[in-house]
């Protein structure tokens, strides 16, 4: 993909811990050869693949990601009753 002086610069924004802003309309391909097209002036991509629209961004980013349980049936907070500090 080389440069093409009859097309202007496309600018791409790199938000920190979100995803990348893309001036638009764009055409994006997939891995598989699928095509997604949106027209939007500024377009988000995901960066973080949590997002349920991929490959645009719906800001899944933005949630805490889901905590494994452990198998000892024991929180990391809290003693192994379950019960979190204070009297009790």
């Amino acid at each position: 993909m080389s440069g093409n002086a009859d097309r202007p610069t496309t600018r791409v924004v790199a938000v920190p811990g979100g995803p990348l802003l893309v001036e638009g309309p764009v055409e994006v391909v997939l891995p598989n050869g699928e095509v997604r097209v949106s027209e939007r002036p500024v377009v988000a991509l995901c960066a973080c693949h949590r997002s349920r629209y991929y490959p645009f961004c719906d800001t899944s980013h933005r949630r805490p990601r889901r905590r494994r349980s452990n198998d000892t049936g024991t929180s990391s907070s809290g003693d192994a009753s379950g019960k979190r500090g204070g009297k009790g």
